[in-house]
């Protein structure tokens, strides 16, 4: 097959990683009312990756640095000095702001996607800047990915795409093809798959219908569908007819069961629940066990004190019998609108 530019590969969040980037929150009006418990969280999180792979933490400044390694070591958590580097957020979601890796000619290469803050904020000059940074700070090459239809900047998250690292893609409709299009207006199912095979190395797209009730980013993947192997994908489904999830989660097995019939050697799906509904202030939150993290020796999972926090966790444990998962608790932290994977960046092995 040809294509119009380099080959790129991108991996599977199981493959090796070199290091797992966050950014320590600082935003308070992310959790409003419940900020002090969050860095305690993100400590936490440290704790179950450090012994497994290399930790690297972008802070909002010298104070905010200090502030990390203080409530690190009171987790008995110590990393190496240059783990903390001063680089200034607007927010922690480095899912989305930060760039993509990918396995280009060279090596390793970040895909620098154009980002908005979801089209829902207007201070995201700094968040833009994670890219050019990672870039800078691992001495790998930055691609700026442009529109194929317009030649335009591209405007996408990381949160959004789900890969088997074998060519295929999961993404949603309601994500880059509802009626407002407030990414990229205009852009057309064909031309995104046109630019997930240039820049990622995508063949083959499965097109899910809706993301998860309470997700504010419009419909990303990861709340909802995960590729574990290259042959299964775990899907998020609720089975409570009288929840709007229902109805969402039905269609996109549906979507799932159709598409396996032509995957390359079979495509599995298997479900995890979600927890009861978390509502804080009225709000109906993203809560969903599929927003884990996938590290090198380890399955992060987010549980909400549920009883399906159980179920989430055998259901993963079996599927990655090689790893440890480890539950992290994220009930505090589902208030921000995300949870494990929207906080991490895999930087993928050379």
């Amino acid at each position: 097959m040809t294509r119009d530019g380099p080959f790129r590969r991108w991996p599977a969040e199981w493959e090796r990683h070199d290091a797992t980037w966050i950014a320590w929150p600082h935003h308070a009006p992310d959790w409003p009312g419940k900020f002090e418990a969050i860095p305690w969280v993100y400590a936490e999180i440290v704790r179950a990756l450090h012994p497994h792979e290399t930790v690297r933490i972008l802070c909002q400044d010298d104070a905010a640095s200090a502030e990390a390694r203080r409530v690190l070591l009171a987790h008995s958590v110590v990393l190496e000095r240059n783990a903390f580097h001063v680089v200034p957020t607007n927010r922690s979601w480095v899912r989305d702001s930060a760039p993509t890796g990918v396995l280009g000619p060279a090596g390793i290469e970040w895909i620098g996607w154009s980002f908005n803050a979801w089209a829902k904020y207007d201070n995201f000059d700094k968040d833009g800047q994670v890219r050019r940074v990672l870039s800078e700070l691992t001495g790998r090459p930055l691609v700026k990915p442009e529109r194929p239809d317009t030649g335009g900047p591209l405007v996408l998250e990381g949160g959004g795409i789900e890969t088997d690292g074998a060519g295929g893609l999961l993404v949603t409709e309601e994500w880059l093809l509802s009626n407002d299009q407030v990414r990229n207006a205009g852009m057309t199912r064909e031309a995104y798959e046109d630019a997930f095979r240039e820049y990622l190395g995508i063949e083959r797209t499965i097109w899910l219908g809706e993301g998860a009730v309470g997700d504010d980013t419009h419909g990303h993947v990861d709340d909802i569908a995960r590729f574990v192997d290259r042959h299964t994908v775990v899907l998020a489904h609720e089975a409570d007819p009288a929840d709007e999830n229902h109805r969402r989660t039905a269609d996109n097995l549906r979507r799932l069961e159709l598409a396996g019939r032509q995957w390359p050697g079979g495509l599995g799906v298997v479900t995890l629940p979600f927890p009861r509904p978390v509502v804080m202030e009225g709000e109906r939150l993203p809560a969903s066990y599929a927003n884990f993290y996938i590290a090198n020796g380890a399955v992060l999972v987010p549980t909400f004190n549920d009883p399906n926090d159980r179920v989430a966790l055998h259901t993963l444990a079996e599927l990655f019998p090689d790893r440890e998962v480890v539950g992290i608790h994220s009930v505090d932290l589902v208030w921000g609108l995300g949870t494990l994977h929207c906080l991490t960046q895999q930087q993928p092995a050379e």
